[in-house]
This record gives structure tokens, C-alpha cells and sequence, in this order.
């Protein structure tokens, strides 16, 4: 029976999530990783000589991640990260209290007539 089991596992797909977390992707899945914002943010924060800019890139394309980017990574482009975070009032405000270097007038004049006017 284990070794159904062991078998039937071998042959499983697995998963960009699953590879990530046992350490198996390599820097030849970048591609795939930028294909979304939440994967591409990951892969810069785990793989070692990931290419920043292009997992950046990716990753700013939801303001989410665009902070996410920002606050987790190394070598962030943190201006680049301010814009595309600034682009929902909710991450504008997350991007002026927690990343060093924002541009807090400009969060400011995001967050302006919203719940997270400051």
C-alpha cells in the first residue's frame, strides 16, 4: 500500500506553491512565477538570483503586492512600488506607515476623501 501511495505522489503534478515550499523551483521558473503578482513577489522573496526588476515588475501589477514587494524584498525599486501600491487608497496608506522612503504627500492625496484619509 506505501508504496501505491509513494508511487501514485511521484506522478502527482506539483503545483508552483507545492515546488516553492519544498525548495524545488529554480531560477528557470521565473517565467512562470511572473505570470502572477503573488507568485512573482514570492519568488523574489525565496529564490536566490531572481531577477528583482522583472519579478517587480510582475508583482506591481496589484497594489497589494506592489507594497507587499516593498516592505519583504531587498532591493525593491521602492518609487516604482509606491506607484503601482498608490493606485487603492488602502495600500497608499499601508505604503506611508510601514515602508521607509514613501512619499507620504503623495499617499496622502490618495488616501484623500476615503476610510484611510490621514
Amino acid at each position: 500500500m506505501l508504496d501505491k501511495i509513494k508511487k501514485n505522489a511521484e506522478e502527482a503534478k506539483q503545483t508552483f506553491g507545492y515546488r516553492l515550499s519544498n525548495g524545488l523551483l529554480t531560477i528557470a521558473d521565473e517565467e512562470e512565477a511572473c505570470k502572477d503578482p503573488y507568485w512573482a513577489y514570492r519568488f523574489a522573496l525565496h529564490i536566490e538570483r531572481a531577477n528583482i526588476e522583472k519579478c517587480q515588475e510582475a508583482a506591481c501589477k496589484d497594489p497589494e503586492y506592489a507594497y507587499t514587494f516593498a516592505y519583504y524584498v531587498k532591493g525593491a525599486n521602492i518609487e516604482k512600488c509606491q506607484e503601482a501600491a498608490g493606485k487603492d487608497p488602502e495600500w497608499a496608506y499601508y505604503f506611508a506607515e510601514y515602508i521607509l522612503g514613501a512619499n507620504i504627500e503623495r499617499c496622502r492625496e490618495v488616501c484623500k476623501g476615503t476610510e484611510y484619509e490621514f
